[in-house]
């Protein structure tokens, strides 16, 4: 009797071990799979993984491809450290351009910026924009590059024009696609023909200020990381935009009255790897017009508050809410699980 109790309390063992075992395993495997889905949710910028750097495209130190890969115009000064596209002094225009056109047709530019000056807040101008277009090396009125353009623009404007529109605050990142047929009204800081956009304060700043530029599949986000977190912040997120491949890359920047020093640290390209329908791939990409597919035409935007585009379909921020739901529940549903399937194992430990 002394052996089969023994016997009983071995099983017995045995059973609250396997049970322990089985519920760590069951946890375990639940938390891997969740945390596979959190890196799938957060990874929405590209972490600049190397194979996909498109040299030809980028801009890095020590920019031994000037001069041949890009060449640069105005008051742009090249150094060993930087691509200083205006100097802090009044009426100076300078850009940078790629001389390689760009045949992608998903890719995401990060630029890495400086914009500093002696002049205080308020007192400084006028701004950087970077350039995804038909025609480079093009001086002209908008943040030293040519208007009526054909392609896309971000602009990170540091000067407010605009007296009437004080409903946002500058600096202000905003982004226009055109086909040549808008002129860009500087009165108005570009507000009748901006897609979307968002203030933030790029100026003088201690730390490394980012910008992140994606198109893939139709859809353009703007991301920013300038409060030195080393993580991207939504800016702009627009559906339904049409670009060309074959386009230039560039970046310029303009001062007036008031100045600034504005610098380009890196511009760097990367290749998305994005599957297309047998009728995308077969599309002649070229010959695509510059176009946003909008619910609104963008000159409501004189009328928003806030400036941005309030027909666009779910934002980033909003997809990435909903996925944090969905995870939550999946946890929840995980957790109940695993007491449920816990309990059952307890209650058969009776039938040993």
């Amino acid at each position: 009797q002394d052996a089969e109790r023994s016997k009983t309390r071995w099983r017995h063992l045995k059973t609250k071990l396997y049970n322990k075992m089985s519920f760590k395993a069951f946890l375990g495997a639940t938390l891997a799979v969740l945390a596979a889905n959190w890196c799938l949710v957060c990874c929405d910028i590209t972490d600049g993984n190397s194979e996909h750097l498109k040299r030809e495209h980028s801009l890095m130190k020590p920019y031994q491809g000037v001069g041949s890969q890009w060449d640069f115009g105005g008051s742009t000064l090249v150094t060993s450290s930087y691509v200083r596209l205006t100097p802090d002094e009044r009426s100076k225009e300078g850009s940078i351009w790629n001389t390689v056109p760009c045949y992608l047709k998903d890719w995401e530019m990060h630029v890495q910026f400086k914009v500093h000056g002696l002049g205080k807040k308020s007192l400084n101008g006028d701004g950087i924009a970077i350039w995804y277009t038909r025609e480079r090396l093009h001086p002209g009125p908008v943040f030293g590059n040519q208007d009526q353009f054909v392609g896309l623009a971000i602009f990170l404007d540091t000067f407010r024009n605009d007296l009437h529109g004080m409903d946002r605050s500058f600096p202000y990142i905003s982004a226009m696609v055109n086909n040549g047929s808008v002129s860009y009204d500087h009165g108005k800081d570009g507000r009748s023909s901006e897609l979307g956009g968002c203030s933030a304060d790029i100026r003088n700043r201690n730390h490394d200020t980012y910008l992140a530029i994606r198109y893939s599949k139709g859809r353009l986000t703007v991301m920013i990381d300038v409060d030195d977190r080393n993580e991207w912040k939504e800016c702009i997120d627009i559906g339904g935009v049409r670009l060309p491949t074959g386009y230039f890359f560039g970046a310029s920047a303009a001062t007036g009255d008031l100045s600034d020093n504005h610098d380009i640290i890196s511009m760097k390209l990367y290749q998305l790897m994005v599957e297309h329908t047998p009728e995308e791939e077969n599309l002649d990409w070229t010959k695509i017009e510059p176009s946003v597919s909008l619910l609104k035409s963008p000159k409501d935007n004189i009328d928003d508050p806030t400036g941005n585009f309030r027909g666009t379909p779910l934002t980033g921020w909003k997809v990435f809410l909903l996925l944090l739901c969905a995870l939550l529940g999946i946890v929840v549903c995980a957790v109940v699980g695993a007491v449920v399937f816990q309990k059952r194992q307890e209650r058969n430990k009776r039938f040993y």
